[in-house]
């Protein structure tokens, strides 16, 4: 009987050992599943990250990680239950709570409006997707399928393929007035979930509280002209609230918009050897629109039967010492049997950012702090050859310094660091904050450390 017992006892020790086993795999293809991508809409800003940055409050566990809103992916036919949208299925119960009045709304205008989405960790991506609530919907009822219109009003193909850190999308938004509600989906290609991102908007309706445009993009320029494309880089603008956004014009034509913290853009998809004249303006969050930058004219180059692509950069290395947000970088010169036009800057296999051919460093940021990254860089000729890789260099940021968080109604001296969304900022010059003045709005009042 003794051995029978002690038999019955190394079974079930097996037989829950095995169990626990088991489990621990199935925990663990969950949560990497759950994990291998992140991201929200950080402009015009989601509900959950107004309420990160505290425009929206008694928000819950969001504020921690506004990046987790993921749920089964088909929507409308799958996705998130109805009433439970906002919260991509209940994990974050207080963004289903549902009110004219509950939540922070982003002034917009129906037409082209640029979507920026932040991802902590790019994914391969099928497509992603814009809906609006219907004219006539009810916002004081529980959002639900009823609510919105179920034909996405914008919806870009995106073929599996891994998009960099920073994402845009330029939409045609209906025409709409008054609130209005927009789903925003990143639908992932190689897992069932998708990120959800409900974005409260106000159509029609400037700030009255604010009327006053930003000022005129200072410091147009060009470079890095090949035969159909064009690098611009402009001065910041300043405004009494904060610059949300530039839009590039070619000619009276509207061609491009970024986003208040971006000063370059390089238009694509131009005639060989044809004049055109670009302008700059900038936008607030009430709508209101600056005077045009000085304008530029500039003719593309010639196509050109060359197919020699430039040597490989040399000696890329960290020249300085990086910061908890930015990394200073510098590399020796191409030469190319025509002429180098410009030099493009990986983070891994992410383009950060093309510079002029005569420009040999940048100082890469918005980076986080105490992690590792790996760049290389790649010379680019007019005829579109570019090179082999530089050497790679690995370099890792500093922790984070301990500097409070930015908040709004606080005096600020000139040189006093803050932190905001793990970017450190730098005041330029003394002010009292308000809401709206966040670092990444007002690069004439912060600047990225």
């Amino acid at each position: 009987m003794a051995a029978i017992r002690l038999s019955r006892f190394f079974t079930m020790k097996a037989v829950t050992s095995l169990g626990v086993m088991l489990f621990a795999v199935f925990c663990t293809v969950l949560l990497s599943e759950k994990a291998s991508a992140h991201g929200y809409v950080d402009s015009p800003g989601s509900r959950a990250i107004l309420c990160k940055n505290g425009q929206n409050t008694d928000c819950g566990a969001i504020i921690y990680e506004p990046q987790s809103l993921e749920a089964p992916k088909g929507f409308p036919a799958a996705g998130p239950a109805d009433g439970k949208i906002a919260s991509a299925g209940g994990i974050f119960p207080k963004l289903d709570e549902q009110s004219a009045t509950r939540w922070s709304k982003v002034n917009i205008s129906s037409g082209p409006n640029t979507f920026t989405w932040k991802l902590t960790v790019p994914h391969a991506t099928s497509s992603w997707k814009y809906y609006i609530t219907k004219p006539g919907w009810n916002p004081n009822a529980p959002l639900s399928r009823n609510s919105f219109d179920l034909t996405p009003f914008c919806s870009v193909d995106y073929g599996g393929a891994r998009p960099p850190y920073t994402y845009t999308d330029t939409c045609n938004v209906p025409e709409r007035t008054g609130y209005h509600v927009i789903l925003a989906v990143w639908e992932i290609a190689d897992t069932a979930n998708a990120f959800y991102n409900v974005i409260d908007v106000n159509f029609g309706g400037t700030n009255p509280g604010d009327t006053q445009a930003p000022s005129a993009p200072g410091s147009l320029t060009a470079g890095g002209v090949t035969s159909t494309t064009v690098t611009l880089s402009w001065n910041a603008s300043t405004d009494n609230v904060g610059v949300t956004g530039y839009r590039i014009y070619r000619g009276g034509n509207l061609v491009a918009s970024v986003s208040g913290t971006t000063l370059n853009h390089t238009v694509t998809g131009l005639s060989a050897d044809t004049a055109y004249t670009f302008t700059v303006k900038a936008v607030d969050a009430a709508g209101n629109e600056s005077a045009a930058s000085n304008a530029v004219n500039v003719r593309t180059g010639q196509v050109v039967n060359d197919t020699q692509a430039p040597t490989a950069p040399g000696n890329l290395h960290v020249m300085g010492t990086p910061t908890s947000s930015s990394i200073p970088l510098m590399w020796n010169p191409s030469t190319d049997n025509v002429g180098v036009t410009g030099y493009r800057i990986y983070r891994g296999g992410t383009l950060v950012e093309t510079v002029s051919g005569t420009t040999t460093s940048y100082t890469v940021t918005g980076l986080s702090a105490n992690t590792s990254y790996s760049f290389t860089v790649k010379a680019v000729d007019a005829a579109g050859n570019e090179s082999a890789a530089s050497n790679a260099v690995t370099a890792k940021t500093s922790e984070a310094p301990s500097v409070p968080e930015w908040s709004p109604n606080v005096a600020y001296a000139a040189g006093t660091l803050v932190t905001y969304n793990g970017i450190v900022y730098e005041c330029r010059q003394a002010h009292t904050s308000l809401q709206g003045w966040e670092p990444p709005a007002t690069p004439a009042l912060w600047r990225v450390q």
